[in-house]
């Protein structure tokens, strides 16, 4: 066990009940200091109700609404599904970019951020429109107000709510992070369906190859990924989509599999402790064939 790996189990681990009290109470009081003075626009959530780890939430969308037009070649006209939209944070910036005739669907497990994004993206810009999904995930399903196993679908037989074909641009943005790999096969073949034939995906990982592997090793690493299966790695044993790595060579099978041309290169990400990356988290970009 590493130093880094002591730290998590021994030093924070008697703190971890107080720590979502505090952070509520210095975020309440911060969302209230920029509501009476007006430093938060109308498409950017409280601070309080924002759920999905840290950064600057502005910037992670205006960084990724920049990796869809350059990367993904995405038009103002095209059709988008944002997979695990959330509050909206993809599609914020995407308002000013896609024109009124375009299409923006998004979909999540998390009630309040669909209901919250409702009201203040759909609300102002009618072709944005966001589904709730009941959808178990023992990390995100506490987040709803009535959160039951019995109520909700597994994801690994979830469809789409969508017809086949239906988008140029289908993303996921630490989604697949989350997703134990019975659910995320599900997943891979319904980004499949919907896609268009030339449409692309641009998907988020952590992926396990020597060089992640070494720094994880060494302590470099922002995670630990201590508890090992056949195909992936775990962070929490109790709670393990809490943070799931998955070896890229099956990752990269499951493309062939499913008939989605990877455009190389891979963008790799910082999360490892690399020197050169692209963003946070690793990217795959492809393209159906």
């Amino acid at each position: 066990m590493t130093i880094r790996s002591l730290k998590q189990k021994w030093f924070m681990r008697p703190f971890r009940p107080i720590i979502p009290f505090v952070g509520k109470v210095v975020y309440t009081s911060i969302d209230g200091f920029e509501s009476l003075f007006g430093l938060r626009d109308d498409l950017t959530p409280p601070r309080r109700m924002i759920f999905i780890g840290n950064g600057n939430y502005k910037a992670i969308g205006n960084e990724f609404v920049g990796y869809f037009k350059d990367l993904c070649n995405l038009k103002p006209d095209d059709s988008v599904l944002d997979v695990g939209c959330g509050l909206g944070r993809m599609a914020a910036p995407l308002t000013q970019y896609l024109s009124p005739t375009a299409r923006y669907e998004g979909f999540d497990i998390v009630e309040k951020a669909i209901d919250w994004a409702t009201k203040h993206i759909t609300a102002k810009y009618p072709n944005f429109r966001f589904t709730y999904t009941p959808l178990y995930n023992k990390l995100y399903t506490a987040y709803n107000k009535n959160h039951t196993g019995n109520k909700t679908e597994a994801a690994e037989k979830f469809r789409f709510p969508y017809e086949d074909e239906s988008f140029d641009l289908v993303y996921l943005t630490s989604v697949f992070t989350h997703m134990l790999p019975a659910d995320l096969e599900n997943y891979m073949s319904e980004i499949r369906r919907v896609l268009k034939k030339g449409g692309k995906c641009l998907i988020t990982y952590f992926l396990l190859n020597k060089e992640s592997l070494s720094l994880i090793d060494e302590g470099k690493a922002q995670f630990t990924f201590q508890y090992k299966f056949d195909k992936y790695q775990i962070e929490t044993k109790d709670v393990p989509e809490d943070a799931i790595a998955y070896d890229e060579t099956y990752i990269k099978e499951l493309y062939q599999k499913y008939n989605l041309q990877i455009q190389e290169p891979i963008r790799y990400g910082m999360w490892c402790g690399r020197k050169n990356f692209l963003s946070g988290q690793d990217i795959i970009i492809a393209q159906k064939q």
